[in-house]
């Protein structure tokens, strides 16, 4: 027998070549074989981190090696996505900015470096994935040595990193958005990595929930699969987060009192501090009620631990809950907290974004109708087709019925406090040509304000749902400056109400057009939620605004022209929990009776109000519409800019048309 080549005995180990086996490649097959067989590594996500991680300056305010110790309740969550830990699903419902984000990219460093196989990393939108991998993950390739020696360069030729796929030794991590049936079923995975849940869509391309779409490339793993959902908390009732988290053993960081000992977990009933002075905030313990001052929270932290409190209906899933009370010293302080919610005062908007960022807990929204008839209690006495003193501005909402269009006319102030100006119904409907000259003469009108001054509409929201073609044409016509035809969807949303506009195709005169209308997308649930808030708002007296008191921000005002019919339209909805065929739990507007279009109208007007930009304006743009209208004199540098919109008409007041039989 000839001796073996000197090829094969560079790449074989000693007493292993390929002519034991008869074959080339023999050896190379065999080692191969070997590593499968070896058994994931004892090493654990959190201690990979502190040996391995390296911080980047451009993805990170505390550039450098990773320390698991700035965030001691992220050891546990982390040690259990290791593969020596039997736990198949780990939930983490928990506040922005605690670090879970950077815990989740440690345990994509681990899987390519220690443990690999497929994974699978999902961004609420594919755009998301794609930001993600470029302020994410190639940093934590580029700064990590032992990460870039296992994923390909991007520039090589036939090269397995690109912006959503890093391919590895062993394995392959795809990243992708909850909007992407395709990316969700793409490839089986043993990891998958969930993160911002709350912000999927409902579907992902009508092929159902995308969280249940990702599980399922899990599944054929069996008892090896890991799942890391991972969440800032939105609306209760909507939350998969919560829903994941209230289904799990619901695990509480657990820390010490630093005189008596008493273990505990931070509930923001107990940070207590002088009124009108955040700064005076500590947290009171609920064994000895002494106050803990903030620099005490570091050393809570090294010795708190995680502690279930409920059974979880899986046993192989566990679920944790972090408020932003738990941030260390130098990040979210005690005082910033109780500052912030000082601020959200007032305002639900921003009480509902304080409870779902800082205190990781999900935002109870009502969404009950107000009575009516306490609303025609609280008119008030203005002329049909005048502005009240602090409305500021004006838009319209119309709404396409089958033989009219209506339409109702808001006056806007400071804080968003509204009044009702007009009704105005336009008979004939969509196909009656003189039905579209009304509302073109709609756009040229004029109202007069209280202080003697006329003013035209600042922008007019017309609905696209009925005759879409037809509101196409019309606005296209008429132009996109003042009109802003618009499509209102289903859900709420904690990012904008309204996002567009969007360019869409328009058909006039049997020739269809591209790009031919700017079309803007309402979240309808969002702005009918927003009224019902501002109707239920409490308010000063006649007596006590009669001596100066101001109503609260949102106030919304109404006329005493303003009848118990369109009262009842303006009321016709109400939100309640529904489950689906899957019994996930959703919220939906429901109707009290048929005629909604008052609701309809102001949700147009409202969504008008927010492309105007009015939810943006600075202190200086609302300065410089009151001071167009002669209510405050404008001088000197506290002006407002030269780009805020006038308020003012520079047209003959035309003749008002025909006003509804109901309003009067």
């Amino acid at each position: 027998m000839s001796a073996p080549s000197s090829t094969a005995s560079q790449r074989s180990d000693p007493g292993l070549d390929d002519d034991l086996f008869g074959f080339d490649g023999a050896a190379a097959l065999i080692r191969a074989w070997s590593r499968g067989l070896r058994p994931d590594p004892d090493l654990t996500v959190s201690s990979w981190a502190d040996r391995h991680r390296k911080l980047a300056s451009r993805a990170s305010a505390e550039p450098g090696q990773y320390r698991t110790a700035r965030t001691p309740y992220m050891r546990e969550i982390m040690d259990r996505l290791s593969p020596g830990d039997p736990t198949q699903r780990i939930v983490f419902m928990k506040a922005a900015q605690v670090g879970a984000t950077e815990a989740g990219n440690n345990w994509i460093g681990f899987v390519i470096h220690q443990a690999p196989g497929p994974m699978l990393a999902v961004q609420p939108t594919v755009e998301l994935a794609k930001r993600n991998s470029r302020q994410r993950i190639d940093p934590l390739i580029d700064e990590s040595p032992d990460l870039r020696e296992r994923v390909k360069p991007a520039r090589s030729r036939d090269a397995g990193n690109t912006m959503l796929s890093k391919e590895f030794a062993g394995g392959i991590l795809i990243m992708t958005g909850a909007n992407s049936a395709v990316g969700l079923r793409s490839t089986p995975a043993r990891y998958i990595f969930l993160d911002e849940v709350d912000a999927y869509p409902a579907s992902a391309d009508e092929e159902g929930d995308p969280v249940t779409l990702a599980e399922a490339r899990s599944l054929t793993f069996a008892h090896r699969r890991k799942v890391f959902l991972v969440s800032t908390p939105t609306i209760r009732g909507l939350s998969r987060i919560e829903r994941e988290f209230e289904a799990s053993d619901q695990r509480r960081f657990f820390v010490p009192c630093p005189h008596c000992a008493a273990m505990q977990w931070l509930r923001f009933e107990r940070l207590r501090w002088e009124k009108g002075r955040p700064e005076t905030a500590e947290y009171h313990c609920e064994g000895c009620e002494r106050p803990i001052a903030e620099h005490h929270k570091t050393r809570m932290l090294e010795r708190g631990e995680w502690r279930a409190t409920a059974t979880a209906a899986d046993p192989a899933t566990v679920g944790y809950h972090l408020s932003a009370l738990y941030s260390p010293v130098g990040w979210l302080s005690w005082q910033r907290i109780a500052r912030a919610h000082e601020a959200a005062r007032g305002s639900d908007e921003a009480m509902r974004a304080f409870r779902n960022t800082i205190l990781g807990e999900t935002w109870m929204e009502t969404g009950e109708a107000p009575d009516w008839q306490r609303l025609a209690d609280r008119r008030e006495a203005w002329a049909p087709g005048t502005v009240p003193e602090r409305g500021l501005f004006l838009t319209a909402g119309a709404d396409v019925q089958k033989d009219r269009i209506e339409v109702d006319v808001w006056a806007w102030g400071r804080g968003l406090e509204s009044w009702l100006v007009d009704h105005l119904v336009f008979e004939g409907g969509p196909g009656d040509p003189g039905c579209w000259q009304q509302l073109t003469d709609l756009l040229g009108r004029t109202w007069a304000h209280a202080s003697g001054q006329t003013m035209t509409l600042a922008r007019l929201a017309i609905d696209t749902g009925y005759e879409t073609s037809a509101v196409y044409a019309w606005s296209r016509q008429v132009g996109f400056a003042q009109v802003a035809p618009v499509k209102g969807v289903e859900g709420f949303t904690r990012t904008s109400p309204v996002t567009g506009p969007t360019y869409v195709d328009a058909t006039v005169a049997g020739k269809r057009l591209r790009r031919g209308a700017r079309l803007w997308t309402v979240a309808t649930s969002t702005f009918k939620a927003e009224t019902y808030r501002f109707l239920r708002q409490d308010r000063p007296t006649r007596e006590e605004q009669a001596a100066g008191a101001l109503c609260p921000p949102g106030t919304i005002h109404l006329p005493d022209w303003a009848d118990g019919e369109w009262l009842k339209q303006l009321t016709a909805e109400q939100l309640v929990t529904v489950k689906g065929k899957r019994g996930f739990a959703r919220l939906e507007w429901q109707k009290l009776r048929e005629r909604n279009e008052a609701l309809d109208t102001r949700v147009y007007a409202r969504s008008a109000a927010w492309i105007a930009g009015a939810d943006r304006w600075p202190e200086a743009r609302w300065a410089d519409l009151e001071a167009q209208l002669g209510l405050v004199k404008q001088d000197g540098p506290e002006a407002g800019p030269a780009t805020a919109p006038s308020v003012l008409t520079r047209t003959t007041p035309r003749r008002r048309t025909v006003r509804s039989s109901y309003m009067g």
